[in-house]
C-alpha cells in the first residue's frame, strides 16, 4: 500500500465540486466550482454513474490551430463522459483506454499518442505500430504541435490535455487549497498538488538497442518505451495514484506518465471505445 507524504499541501478528498447524493441531478457552473469558464459544464450522478457533459471548451484561451505540428482546427462539440461514482479497486490492472479521464471542467485527459516511430513516415513517425517505439506526447510536443496548456486538437477537433499546466491547473485547483482537477476512467479522483507527489517512472540511462525497427540515439524522452518504472523511486504507484486517508487516488504529475495510463478499478465503457 502507498501513502503519500503530502509535505503540507491541504488535500480535499471527495471533491472541490460536490456531486449530489445518488439519483439526483446537479448542474455546476464554474464559477460554482471555484472557476470560471464560457461554456456551461454539468456534473450528475445518477446511480453509480457519474456524468460530466461539456461543449469540450476550456475556460483559457485555446493555442492556434491548424499550426505546423498539427493540422486540425479547434471545434467546441457536445462531450459526455459516464465514470464510476463509486469506484473500488478490481484487483487488475486495464492498461488499455482511449483517455486517462476527464477535468472537472470537461476537457479529456489524453497523455498519449497513436503515432510511433517509422523511418519511412513524413515526420519520422506514423500510425504503423511495427516498431513498437510509440511517440511520446510532450516529448515530441512541438511535432505535435502543443499550445500554451500542453493540449492540441485531434482530427475532428477535439481539444485534450497531454499534461498538466499552470493556465488550466491554476483555474481548476482555485484559492481554497483544493487539489480535485478531475476524474479517471475508472471514476476515481485526480488531483494535483505539483511536485508534491513525485512518479516513480524514470528515464532509461544510455542508448536505445540498434535495430531496423528502432529510432536508435539516447533515451531523451521522445517515446513511452524510454520510461522504466521503479518501485520506490517516487511516491506513486505504476499507475500514478496513491492511497491518502484510506482512500486510493491518481495524481497528474509535472513529469511521465502526466496522468495515469493504467487503472485499478472498472474503465468507463464511455473511455473503452475509440474517440
Amino acid at each position: 500500500m502507498y501513502r503519500i507524504a503530502l509535505l503540507g499541501v491541504a488535500i480535499i478528498i471527495g471533491g472541490c465540486v460536490q456531486s449530489s447524493k445518488a439519483g439526483s441531478d446537479t448542474s455546476h457552473s464554474h464559477e460554482h466550482a471555484h472557476y470560471h469558464s464560457a461554456s456551461h459544464v454539468q456534473m450528475s450522478i445518477k446511480g453509480d454513474q457519474r456524468c460530466i457533459r461539456s461543449q469540450a471548451t476550456p475556460a483559457h484561451s485555446v493555442g492556434q490551430f491548424p499550426t505546423r505540428g498539427n493540422p486540425h482546427s479547434f471545434r467546441p462539440q457536445d462531450l459526455t463522459v459516464c465514470v464510476d461514482a463509486t469506484p473500488e479497486k478490481t484487483g487488475q490492472v486495464t492498461r488499455s483506454t482511449s483517455a486517462s479521464g476527464i477535468t472537472l471542467s470537461g476537457i479529456l485527459l489524453r497523455p498519449g499518442t497513436a503515432e510511433y516511430y517509422d523511418p519511412n513516415g513524413r515526420r519520422g513517425f506514423s500510425r504503423d505500430r511495427s516498431s513498437g517505439w510509440r511517440v511520446e506526447g510532450m516529448g515530441a510536443a512541438s511535432q505535435l504541435g502543443m499550445d500554451h496548456a500542453n493540449a492540441h486538437v485531434d482530427h475532428r477537433g477535439l481539444y485534450h490535455y497531454h499534461a498538466p499546466a499552470d493556465i488550466w491547473t491554476a483555474d481548476l485547483i482555485g484559492g481554497d487549497s483544493a487539489s480535485l482537477i478531475g476524474y479517471a476512467a475508472d471514476g476515481f479522483e485526480i488531483h494535483y498538488i505539483g511536485d508534491q507527489a513525485r512518479s516513480s517512472w524514470q528515464l532509461k540511462s544510455g542508448t536505445r538497442p540498434a535495430g531496423a525497427n528502432s529510432p536508435g540515439g539516447r533515451y531523451d524522452g521522445t517515446y513511452e518505451q524510454d520510461y522504466a518504472y521503479r518501485a520506490d523511486s517516487g511516491t506513486l504507484d505504476e499507475c500514478n495514484g496513491a492511497t491518502v486517508e484510506g482512500r486510493y487516488v491518481y495524481f497528474a504529475t509535472d513529469t511521465y506518465p502526466f496522468f495515469p495510463r493504467c487503472f485499478k478499478g472498472t474503465v468507463s465503457r464511455d473511455l473503452q471505445r475509440r474517440r
